[in-house]
């Protein structure tokens, strides 16, 4: 009795101490879904853009030439400034063209002092014809007179005319307004009529042309797609442009586009199109390189992701992750158009209300696993709430921990 009531005794404490060890045991605990964070596919209103390189032009621009022959006096204008149409810039030597003139003003009064006399003496013979006082052969030689001294009054009037603008013309003036850039002549320099050297050069920079190019590609696109619907633009279809400098700089005015070139170039098979921007500060000048901004239109419904929910696979094709409705992984081929800032602009693939993985991706070991989607930037605060401070046992509180040392 004594040995049965000792075996007794061992095996309650036994299933005591197991007792007690299952009870301090952590429990075994279920895969845990994995936590990602998602964005929930929706549509919005973009304004759809294309940039386009191109380079400024200028919008008027002149070449300056002599139209007679002599030595450069004098030039009258600053290199690099600003000038007026029909301002003086060069002075030639006028001497020889003044001569040329004051000949041609001289046979002029001759040729009209000759021609009174004529014509008195034509009209006298025309009243003695009359009552047989002359020959009618005698009259009609001196009407002849009269009428060849007509004509030589209007060749001399041509003459002097051809000298005066001659001579108006060794002041060579400006054909239009704008900035003038260096002269290739300086005074004392022998020009020619109509040379082939220009003396100087003159460019209207207010307002000024950009001129881009865009592929026939893009440019068949757009109008399909404003045809469609797609694109609502204005009543004429025209693009709003803006400028972005060579150091990235947004310019300031806003340009209008002119045209688009009828044809296509055959071995680029790009469009030339043309847009002009105010420059009243001369900011830009002729030959910058420039980024054309074209608003082409509004896409009413557009869908946009992020950019970090879209990898691409070995082919190149861009896919996403979906979150099905029993929170599994779905990988989705999509078709992107373009970038919208750090957004993908998604024409297929992928519907709205669907959630894409745009966190936490590289935490899914299979497509299989069972996942926990929050919102984008939301993952780990619920966990983080939970963890205690550093230094800081999990198993009891503050007040358990003294009462165990003040025990021992």
């Amino acid at each position: 009795m004594q040995y049965q009531t000792i075996r007794i005794g061992t095996f309650v404490l036994a299933a005591l101490a197991l007792a007690g060890c299952s009870k301090d045991a952590p429990q075994q605990a279920g895969p845990q879904a994995v936590e990602v964070g998602v964005v929930t596919v929706a549509t919005g209103k973009v304004v759809m853009t294309s940039e386009l390189p191109g380079r400024t032009n200028p919008y008027l621009v002149a070449e300056v030439r002599p139209q007679v022959g002599g030595i450069i006096l004098k030039r009258l204008f600053k290199e690099g400034g600003d000038v007026k149409r029909d301002e003086v810039l060069y002075q030639i030597d006028p001497a020889t063209y003044q001569a040329t003139y004051n000949s041609a003003a001289a046979a002029l009064a001759k040729a009209e002092a000759n021609q009174a006399s004529v014509q008195s003496r034509a009209e006298r013979y025309g009243d003695l014809v009359k009552i047989n006082a002359v020959s009618k052969q005698d009259y009609d030689d001196a009407y002849a007179a009269s009428k060849q001294a007509l004509a030589d009054v209007e060749s001399a009037k041509a003459a002097v005319e051809n000298a005066r603008i001659n001579l108006d013309y060794t002041k060579v003036t400006a054909p239009i307004s704008g900035r003038i850039s260096k002269s290739d002549f300086t005074p004392g320099a022998l020009v020619t009529a109509s040379q082939a050297t220009a003396l100087t050069r003159i460019q209207q920079l207010d307002p000024i042309y950009v001129d881009v190019t865009q592929s026939s590609v893009e440019w068949l696109r757009l109008k399909r797609e404003i045809e469609n619907g797609v694109l609502k633009t204005d009543s004429k279809n025209q693009a709003k442009v803006k400028l972005k400098l060579e150091d990235g700089r947004m310019y300031p005015h806003e340009g209008k586009l002119e045209f688009s070139d009828v044809t296509v170039d055959q071995t680029t098979g790009m469009i030339t199109l043309r847009a002009v921007f105010p420059n009243s500060k001369h900011d830009l000048l002729p030959g910058m390189y420039v980024r054309a901004i074209l608003e082409e239109g509004v896409n009413e419904q557009a869908i946009t992701i992020p950019q970090a929910a879209v990898t691409r696979d070995q082919k190149g094709v861009p896919l996403v992750l979906v979150v099905t409705a029993d929170n599994k992984i779905e990988r989705r081929n999509i078709t992107v158009d373009r970038d919208i800032g750090n957004d993908w602009l998604v024409t297929s693939g992928i519907k709205v209300g669907e959630k894409l993985v745009v966190e936490g991706a590289q935490r899914l070991a299979s497509p299989n696993v069972t996942v926990k989607p929050v919102p984008a930037g939301q993952m780990g605060k619920d966990n983080a709430a939970a963890t205690p401070p550093a230094g800081q046992s999990q198993a009891a509180p503050a007040g358990n921990a003294k009462a165990d040392a003040a025990k021992k």
